[in-house]
């Protein structure tokens, strides 16, 4: 059986983790044959394609990004769609695919599956989600690389006496933002799930500031107050027609000092959360939905993704995996607030 794989979306790492685990195992158990997608969507409509043999494999799950390339291509325009994807399969000899991905990619695999072509998934964003998954990877390290930037950023926001405000990434949910946020003492975690006042984060910063510290605020890039209608953004819209979020770190940052006569600088991190080398634990979990995908090509469980339940990896349904988010909820969020001022 040969085999397409595919890297789509944001890139994040543990990526070439999972592309080792499925080449190394369904070579070594099931003597598969594998190809690359170059550039994610893109390569799939188009037919453009690269050899996977066992050596090129060698030594790459430590490795950021994704050695195949990924784009945000929506492959249902510019000449795209079932049919023609196909056909390049056919041509190419290629019997199934599996496609590395997030929420968009997912969605897309799924219409494609409905069309006929065989594809399984395997759940990649940073943002930690997706709801049909405990954990993606990806996330672990992005955190820790955020945890990372913010304690260097209380070191000099101490030295100056400044409050300091770090925006992490985070749309639609505020899973980096917490557990970054906790990880470095904040005194302040404001997430998109939590519409807060400006009054209340003043609050925070000030009881932070009467007892000799210098605040902290980490703030994920989709974050809105009780009076802004919608996220901040000033970087127009993306391929799929999304608002580019950030900035909303330096728009609180001069209204706190405004109204508390403290020094405050911001910082984004922005798409420094998603290069250098994955941690442990998403080279580990990478590695095994990389190997739990070639078990559903085997068994033809064709639209379904593989999942972190516990310590175990599943098999679930596309549908499953694109039926919500996964966000922030009120016990967890209620749990941090208790160490806020």
């Amino acid at each position: 059986m040969k085999i397409g794989i595919l890297t789509s979306g944001g890139d994040c790492p543990g990526l070439n983790a999972v592309i080792r685990g499925a080449v190394l195992k369904g070579i070594a158990v099931h003597g598969q044959e594998f190809v690359g997608y170059k550039d994610g969507w893109r390569g799939v409509v188009e037919g453009d394609i690269i050899d996977i043999p066992r050596t090129m494999v060698r030594g790459i799950s430590k490795q950021g990004g994704t050695i195949l390339g990924t784009s945000r291509t929506n492959p249902f325009e510019n000449g795209g769609g079932p049919e023609v994807i196909k056909g390049h399969m056919d041509r190419l000899g290629i019997d199934a695919m599996i496609a590395i991905g997030g929420e968009g990619t997912l969605a897309a695999a799924k219409r494609l599956t409905d069309a006929g072509i065989r594809i399984v998934g395997v759940p990649k964003t940073i943002d930690n989600d997706l709801d049909a998954t405990d954990y993606t990877f990806g996330f672990d390290t992005a955190v820790e690389i955020a945890t990372e930037a913010i304690d260097r950023l209380r070191t000099t926001g101490e030295s100056h006496h400044r409050c300091m405000v770090a925006e992490v990434m985070g749309r639609h949910v505020g899973w980096i933002a917490l557990h970054s946020g906790m990880a470095s003492g904040a005194h302040a975690i404001l997430i998109p799930e939590q519409r807060v006042n400006i009054d209340q984060i003043v609050e925070w910063v000030k009881l932070a500031h009467d007892r000799g510290r210098a605040p902290l605020v980490v703030v994920a890039e989709g974050f809105t107050t009780d009076t802004m209608a919608e996220a901040h953004s000033e970087r127009g819209l993306d391929t799929f027609g999304r608002p580019r979020l950030g900035g909303i770190g330096e728009r609180l940052a001069p209204e706190i000092e405004a109204r508390t006569g403290i020094e405050t600088r911001a910082t984004v991190l922005g798409h420094i959360q998603r290069g250098g080398v994955p941690t442990a634990f998403d080279r580990v979990l990478a590695t095994r939905l990389g190997m739990a995908a070639i078990d559903s090509v085997v068994e033809g469980r064709w639209g379904t993704m593989v999942s972190l339940n516990g310590t175990d990896i599943v098999h679930v349904g596309f549908e499953a995996a694109l039926g919500r988010l996964k966000t922030v909820p009120q016990d967890r969020y209620d749990e941090a607030r208790v160490l806020f001022g």
